[in-house]
């Protein structure tokens, strides 16, 4: 028996939860876990559902049976099989927190991707992805260039056939054309003072000012810096008696964290783009604990 993800997008309206319950019940198939949001606000609603084909149904075979009840809705949909992992590029500089983490849960099997290559604009990780068996490309990158640069880490993507781009730390803006290009498929990582402490040593200014929460924010990269779709968002509490390298230490173990999170919503099909602002469904049983590792 196939276990398959269908989630759907559409403008809110009557019917949509019988019609699908309805077709899925006819095709042979039992549901074992739905999830359903109608925002009021932007009109738009919202599903996510984990089915067996109990009957051996493909999901080109859904798609196609599927096609009346899409357009009666006017739905955007996919079937995903729930075996097959997200194909994954990891880019990273020179903070190697992130990476690390991910390459745990990665090798441990926490964290279920298919990481195809990883990319840095320094040499710094070489050692480490290559002893976790994995392809590294080191691309400069330059003001002179920087177009050049991006052609061939979008080379480098599309001949591995990723599905998603993380940022674990890459500390280089994307252009304009790669967040439209790669809409909804890039999720990066960074400390949740912004905008108040930009900028060199973020954490060195928090500590100046005394700050007592200490923040992460995961978001889908746009052409705003910084400004996209959040996805995940954690803090811990800091006094006055630590010193501002606890401050960067334990802003790395939350920006880890939060990270990882933010991917496993999103390659379990759990987050959907609504506007400016996500809808990320809670993860099904079994799978929260993953997420919380750390």
């Amino acid at each position: 028996m196939t276990k398959i993800c269908l989630t759907v997008s559409c403008p809110t309206a009557r019917g949509i939860v019988g019609a699908i319950g309805t077709f899925l019940a006819q095709n042979g198939c039992n549901i074992t876990d739905s999830s359903q949001f109608d925002d009021t606000e932007t009109g738009r609603f919202f599903m996510r559902t984990i089915f067996i084909s109990e009957e051996g149904q493909s999901r080109e075979d859904l798609d196609a049976a599927f096609a009346e009840v899409a357009q009666k809705f006017d739905l955007d949909f996919a079937f995903h099989d729930t075996a097959q992992k997200m194909k994954v590029v990891i880019m990273v500089s020179r903070f190697g927190h992130c990476l690390n983490d991910l390459l745990y849960r990665w090798r441990i099997g926490a964290l279920p991707i298919d990481i195809v290559a990883v990319i840095s604009n320094h040499m710094d990780y070489q050692k480490v992805v290559v002893n976790h068996d994995l392809p590294f490309h080191c691309i400069k990158v330059t003001k002179e260039n920087k177009p050049e640069a991006e052609a061939r880490i979008m080379e480098v993507v599309e001949d591995a056939g990723a599905d998603l781009i993380v940022l674990a730390r890459y500390m280089q803006v994307l252009s304009d054309n790669m967040c439209q290009k790669m809409s909804g498929r890039i999720i990066n990582i960074h400390h949740s003072f912004l905008p108040s402490f930009k900028g060199a040593n973020p954490y060195k200014q928090a500590y100046e000012r005394g700050v007592k929460l200490i923040g992460a924010t995961s978001h889908y990269v746009t052409a705003d810096l910084d400004e996209g779709p959040i996805i995940e968002q954690d803090i811990c509490s800091v006094t006055h008696a630590q010193s501002a390298s606890d401050y960067v230490s334990l802003g790395r173990d939350v920006e880890a964290q939060v990270l990882a999170r933010a991917i496993h919503a999103h390659i379990h099909r759990r987050v959907f783009l609504n506007g400016n602002k996500t809808v990320v469904f809670p993860a099904s049983p079994g799978s929260f604990a993953s997420e919380r590792m750390g």
